[in-house]
Protein backbone atom coordinates (compact mmCIF):
# COMPACT_ATOMS: atom_id res chain seq x y z
CA UNK A 1 0.00 0.00 0.00
CA UNK A 2 1.41 3.50 -0.43
CA UNK A 3 -0.13 6.87 -0.25
CA UNK A 4 -0.20 10.14 -2.76
CA UNK A 5 2.51 12.56 -2.86
CA UNK A 6 2.62 16.09 -3.62
CA UNK A 7 1.93 16.63 -7.64
CA UNK A 8 -0.36 13.50 -7.95
CA UNK A 9 -3.36 13.10 -9.25
CA UNK A 10 -5.89 11.51 -7.02
CA UNK A 11 -8.39 9.36 -8.42
CA UNK A 12 -10.76 8.75 -4.81
CA UNK A 13 -12.91 6.34 -6.43
CA UNK A 14 -12.15 3.34 -8.81
CA UNK A 15 -13.35 -0.21 -9.45
CA UNK A 16 -10.90 -2.27 -11.61
CA UNK A 17 -8.39 1.07 -11.77
CA UNK A 18 -4.79 0.54 -13.29
CA UNK A 19 -2.09 2.21 -11.69
CA UNK A 20 -0.41 5.05 -13.76
CA UNK A 21 2.56 6.81 -13.32
CA UNK A 22 1.45 10.54 -11.44
CA UNK A 23 -1.52 8.82 -10.40
CA UNK A 24 -3.10 7.76 -7.31
CA UNK A 25 -5.73 5.71 -7.26
CA UNK A 26 -7.91 4.27 -3.96
CA UNK A 27 -9.25 0.82 -5.40
CA UNK A 28 -12.98 -0.21 -4.40
CA UNK A 29 -13.02 -3.78 -3.20
CA UNK A 30 -17.13 -4.97 -2.54
CA UNK A 31 -17.59 -7.97 -0.09
CA UNK A 32 -19.23 -10.14 -2.50
CA UNK A 33 -16.78 -10.23 -5.20
CA UNK A 34 -13.64 -12.48 -4.61
CA UNK A 35 -10.83 -9.88 -4.63
CA UNK A 36 -8.28 -9.02 -2.06
CA UNK A 37 -5.83 -6.97 -1.34
CA UNK A 38 -3.68 -9.87 -1.66
CA UNK A 39 -4.33 -10.49 -5.35
CA UNK A 40 -3.88 -6.82 -6.65
CA UNK A 41 -0.88 -5.15 -6.25
CA UNK A 42 0.42 -1.44 -6.07
CA UNK A 43 -2.85 0.49 -5.01
CA UNK A 44 -4.76 1.22 -1.74
CA UNK A 45 -8.00 0.11 -1.38
CA UNK A 46 -11.53 0.86 0.64
CA UNK A 47 -13.79 -2.71 1.14
CA UNK A 48 -17.35 -2.95 2.42
CA UNK A 49 -20.40 -4.36 1.41
CA UNK A 50 -22.52 -2.68 -1.82
CA UNK A 51 -25.93 -2.24 -1.13
CA UNK A 52 -26.56 -3.31 -4.85
CA UNK A 53 -24.90 -6.58 -4.01
CA UNK A 54 -26.57 -6.94 -0.33
CA UNK A 55 -29.41 -9.77 0.59
CA UNK A 56 -31.20 -11.00 3.60
CA UNK A 57 -29.36 -14.43 2.83
CA UNK A 58 -25.99 -13.13 1.99
CA UNK A 59 -25.82 -10.65 4.68
CA UNK A 60 -24.33 -12.49 7.89
CA UNK A 61 -21.63 -13.75 4.88
CA UNK A 62 -20.68 -10.31 3.91
CA UNK A 63 -20.23 -8.56 7.37
CA UNK A 64 -17.80 -11.42 8.35
CA UNK A 65 -16.00 -10.77 5.20
CA UNK A 66 -15.85 -7.11 6.22
CA UNK A 67 -14.58 -8.02 9.99
CA UNK A 68 -12.20 -10.25 8.69
CA UNK A 69 -10.48 -7.41 6.63
CA UNK A 70 -10.90 -4.56 8.08
CA UNK A 71 -7.90 -4.97 9.92
CA UNK A 72 -5.71 -5.03 6.92
CA UNK A 73 -3.35 -1.95 6.54
CA UNK A 74 -3.79 -2.09 2.79
CA UNK A 75 -7.48 -1.39 3.63
CA UNK A 76 -7.94 2.31 4.32
CA UNK A 77 -11.33 2.74 4.66
CA UNK A 78 -14.49 1.40 4.50
CA UNK A 79 -17.25 1.19 1.96
CA UNK A 80 -18.35 1.59 -0.76
CA UNK A 81 -21.32 1.38 2.13
CA UNK A 82 -24.78 2.89 1.96
CA UNK A 83 -28.16 3.02 1.00
CA UNK A 84 -30.18 2.47 -2.66
CA UNK A 85 -33.77 3.22 -3.08
CA UNK A 86 -33.73 2.25 -6.58
CA UNK A 87 -31.86 -1.43 -6.10
CA UNK A 88 -31.02 -3.45 -3.69
CA UNK A 89 -32.98 -5.12 -0.58
CA UNK A 90 -35.36 -3.21 1.85
CA UNK A 91 -34.11 -0.68 2.99
CA UNK A 92 -33.92 -1.69 6.75
CA UNK A 93 -31.67 -4.35 5.67
CA UNK A 94 -29.38 -1.52 3.87
CA UNK A 95 -29.47 -0.16 7.20
CA UNK A 96 -28.53 -2.60 9.18
CA UNK A 97 -25.94 -3.22 7.07
CA UNK A 98 -25.06 0.19 6.83
CA UNK A 99 -24.82 0.61 10.65
CA UNK A 100 -22.49 -2.59 11.30
CA UNK A 101 -20.16 -1.12 8.84
CA UNK A 102 -20.28 2.03 10.85
CA UNK A 103 -19.63 0.54 14.11
CA UNK A 104 -16.83 -1.34 12.36
CA UNK A 105 -14.73 1.59 11.05
CA UNK A 106 -15.36 3.40 14.44
CA UNK A 107 -13.78 0.68 15.93
CA UNK A 108 -10.68 0.40 13.45
CA UNK A 109 -10.92 4.31 12.89
CA UNK A 110 -10.86 4.10 9.25
CA UNK A 111 -13.41 6.97 7.65
CA UNK A 112 -15.78 5.36 5.48
CA UNK A 113 -17.00 5.99 1.20
CA UNK A 114 -20.85 6.08 0.91
CA UNK A 115 -22.88 5.22 -2.10
CA UNK A 116 -26.48 6.77 -1.34
CA UNK A 117 -29.39 7.41 -3.50
CA UNK A 118 -32.90 8.76 -2.99
CA UNK A 119 -32.12 7.81 0.92
CA UNK A 120 -30.62 10.86 2.30
CA UNK A 121 -32.48 11.39 5.19
CA UNK A 122 -31.98 7.50 6.14
CA UNK A 123 -28.40 8.06 5.80
CA UNK A 124 -28.38 11.44 7.87
CA UNK A 125 -30.39 9.62 10.82
CA UNK A 126 -27.63 6.99 10.88
CA UNK A 127 -25.10 9.50 11.54
CA UNK A 128 -27.34 11.70 14.38
CA UNK A 129 -27.93 8.32 16.24
CA UNK A 130 -24.63 6.74 15.78
CA UNK A 131 -22.48 10.05 16.11
CA UNK A 132 -19.41 8.66 14.59
CA UNK A 133 -15.96 10.27 14.78
CA UNK A 134 -14.15 9.08 11.70
CA UNK A 135 -15.33 11.30 8.25
CA UNK A 136 -17.08 10.18 5.53
CA UNK A 137 -17.23 10.64 1.99
CA UNK A 138 -20.46 10.71 -0.59
CA UNK A 139 -18.84 9.20 -3.78
CA UNK A 140 -20.64 9.41 -7.22
CA UNK A 141 -22.20 13.41 -6.14
CA UNK A 142 -24.79 15.08 -8.29
CA UNK A 143 -27.41 15.99 -6.42
CA UNK A 144 -28.16 20.15 -6.34
CA UNK A 145 -26.57 22.82 -4.36
CA UNK A 146 -28.67 22.49 -1.47
CA UNK A 147 -28.02 18.90 -0.58
CA UNK A 148 -24.93 19.58 -1.15
CA UNK A 149 -24.96 22.58 1.10
CA UNK A 150 -26.42 20.09 3.88
CA UNK A 151 -24.30 17.15 3.31
CA UNK A 152 -21.17 19.58 4.23
CA UNK A 153 -22.67 21.16 6.81
CA UNK A 154 -22.98 17.40 8.68
CA UNK A 155 -18.75 17.41 8.09
CA UNK A 156 -19.43 15.05 5.08
CA UNK A 157 -16.63 15.43 2.15
CA UNK A 158 -18.05 14.70 -1.68
CA UNK A 159 -16.40 13.01 -4.63
CA UNK A 160 -18.11 14.04 -7.69
CA UNK A 161 -19.41 12.15 -10.70
CA UNK A 162 -17.70 12.48 -13.72
CA UNK A 163 -20.61 12.90 -15.60
CA UNK A 164 -21.60 15.43 -13.32
CA UNK A 165 -18.39 17.73 -13.40
CA UNK A 166 -17.83 17.64 -17.19
CA UNK A 167 -21.13 19.30 -17.83
CA UNK A 168 -20.92 22.58 -18.33
CA UNK A 169 -23.20 23.98 -15.74
CA UNK A 170 -20.86 22.13 -13.05
CA UNK A 171 -18.73 25.20 -12.16
CA UNK A 172 -21.88 27.51 -11.07
CA UNK A 173 -22.18 24.68 -7.94
CA UNK A 174 -18.81 24.12 -7.23
CA UNK A 175 -17.69 27.85 -7.06
CA UNK A 176 -20.54 27.79 -4.19
CA UNK A 177 -18.94 24.78 -2.44
CA UNK A 178 -15.83 24.81 -0.37
CA UNK A 179 -12.60 23.67 -2.04
CA UNK A 180 -11.57 21.89 1.58
CA UNK A 181 -14.16 19.08 1.37
CA UNK A 182 -13.83 18.22 -2.38
CA UNK A 183 -12.91 14.89 -4.12
CA UNK A 184 -12.92 13.57 -7.93
CA UNK A 185 -13.42 10.04 -9.11
CA UNK A 186 -13.53 8.08 -12.43
CA UNK A 187 -15.58 5.25 -10.56
CA UNK A 188 -13.72 2.80 -13.18
CA UNK A 189 -15.43 4.40 -15.99
CA UNK A 190 -13.44 4.61 -19.53
CA UNK A 191 -12.59 8.63 -18.49
CA UNK A 192 -8.91 10.23 -17.27
CA UNK A 193 -8.93 11.64 -14.11
CA UNK A 194 -6.29 13.92 -15.47
CA UNK A 195 -9.29 15.56 -17.97
CA UNK A 196 -11.50 15.83 -14.75
CA UNK A 197 -8.76 18.16 -12.94
CA UNK A 198 -8.49 19.80 -16.15
CA UNK A 199 -11.89 20.77 -16.12
CA UNK A 200 -12.64 21.48 -12.30
CA UNK A 201 -9.28 23.74 -12.35
CA UNK A 202 -10.82 26.40 -14.92
CA UNK A 203 -14.11 25.87 -13.03
CA UNK A 204 -12.37 27.32 -9.90
CA UNK A 205 -9.87 29.36 -11.92
CA UNK A 206 -6.97 27.79 -10.60
CA UNK A 207 -3.87 25.91 -12.10
CA UNK A 208 -4.00 22.27 -11.89
CA UNK A 209 -1.10 22.00 -9.13
CA UNK A 210 -2.69 23.93 -7.01
CA UNK A 211 -5.88 21.55 -7.38
CA UNK A 212 -3.98 18.76 -6.96
CA UNK A 213 -1.91 20.38 -3.90
CA UNK A 214 -5.66 21.28 -2.16
CA UNK A 215 -6.90 17.82 -2.83
CA UNK A 216 -4.27 15.95 -1.70
CA UNK A 217 -4.76 18.63 1.36
CA UNK A 218 -8.24 16.84 1.59
CA UNK A 219 -7.67 13.54 1.22
CA UNK A 220 -4.43 13.82 4.36
CA UNK A 221 -7.48 15.40 6.47
CA UNK A 222 -10.09 12.66 5.61
CA UNK A 223 -7.64 10.10 6.17
CA UNK A 224 -6.21 11.90 9.69
CA UNK A 225 -2.48 11.87 7.51
CA UNK A 226 -0.71 14.67 9.49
Amino acid sequence: MYLPHSGNYIDIHVHGGKPASGIFILESLMAHEEKTPENISGVAFTYGIHPWFLTEDNHARLINSVKNLINNPDIIAIGEAGFDRLKGPSIEIQRIAFEEQIIMAEEVRKPVVIHCVRAWDELLSVKKRLKPKMHWLIHGFRGNIELARQLLSKGIYLSFWFDFVLRSDFGDLLRQLPADRIFLETDGAEVDIREIYDKVAKDLDFSVDELKTIILRNFNDFFGIN
